[in-house]
């Protein structure tokens, strides 16, 4: 069942086409990573997809609702989708076990604020002010915020920028925990490893435009694309590109009579194929 389909979605802001003409469809329980440049067109969709933005032309639907929609219904709505954005405003002089039950009390299921702080890690903390929080303690709270109304549907923006390496992956524990309890995700990230570590599925956005989506393995032909074969063969490092690297190994052992000095085996990382896609621009 799709939770999020877009269909020939377009902005513009005067003269510049944000979004030209976008299509998506999201399963339920799928995490989903948009990649893209800045200016690349992925932040206005998401704030469209959101409510946060109005869209110029194309379809939207997100949990079966359009996030142009008014009164009661887009109450509903809200009540059913939760947002981590990339800075959040908080009040500092709030505990944080006081800051989850204000926000539980906006929602007409909340999970319980308990089972939320465990799950986000911030048991230990929940009586500590949100002002003497580090900033991965900070970016829990988010989560925890975004979750606590049970959300079927939770968009992540930028979630583990300024994370060390160790709270980024203990940050990937908990989103694949949310993950196993069917809620659907849509990341948007500048970290490559993430997506690849997260998604079932990226899209690559790019001047306005979907170029492709595929899986994080798929993407750009790289399952495909030729393997870098490299060795050392007296002072020189020698490379070559094959679709057989176990052939050229194989040759390459009796050559050497068996160990081959510095053996390497490569293909192309998501960063690569990704660089490609976009034009050899990063963020």
């Amino acid at each position: 069942m799709s939770v999020i389909e877009v269909k020939g979605l377009k902005k513009s802001y005067g003269q510049v086409h944000a979004v030209r003409g976008v299509d998506l469809s999201i399963a339920q329980g799928e995490i989903f990573a948009l990649l893209g440049p800045n200016g690349a067109g992925k932040t206005t969709t998401v704030e469209i997809l959101e409510g946060f933005r109005s869209r110029d032309a194309g379809e939207v639907s997100i949990l079966g609702f359009d996030p142009k929609t008014q009164g009661h219904a887009a109450r509903e709505w809200r009540n059913r989708i939760g947002i981590v954005l990339q800075s959040a405003a908080d009040a500092g002089d709030l505990t944080v076990i006081e800051t989850v039950q204000h926000f539980s009390g906006y929602y007409s299921n909340p999970r319980n604020v308990d089972e939320v702080l465990a799950a986000v890690g911030l048991e230990e903390k929940s009586g500590a002010l949100i002002r003497n929080l580090s900033g991965g303690q900070r970016r829990r709270l988010d989560v925890a915020l975004g979750i606590i109304g049970s959300p079927e549907l939770l968009f992540l923006d930028e979630p583990t920028t300024g994370f060390d390496p160790e709270a980024r992956r203990a940050f990937w524990a908990l989103i694949q925990q949310l993950r196993g309890t069917g809620t659907t995700i849509l990341l948007t990230t500048h970290y490559l490893d993430e997506a690849e570590a997260l998604a079932d599925r990226v899209a690559v956005i790019n001047n306005g435009l979907i170029i492709e989506v595929s899986s994080p393995a798929e993407l750009g032909g790289r399952a495909t694309s030729q393997a870098l074969v490299s060795w050392r063969d007296g002072n020189q490092i020698k490379t070559q590109a094959t679709d057989n690297p176990t052939s050229v190994v194989t040759q390459l052992t009796a050559q050497f009579d068996g160990e081959i000095p510095e053996l390497t085996v490569t293909r192309p990382s998501l960063e690569d194929i990704y660089l490609t896609m976009i034009g050899g621009t990063h963020e």
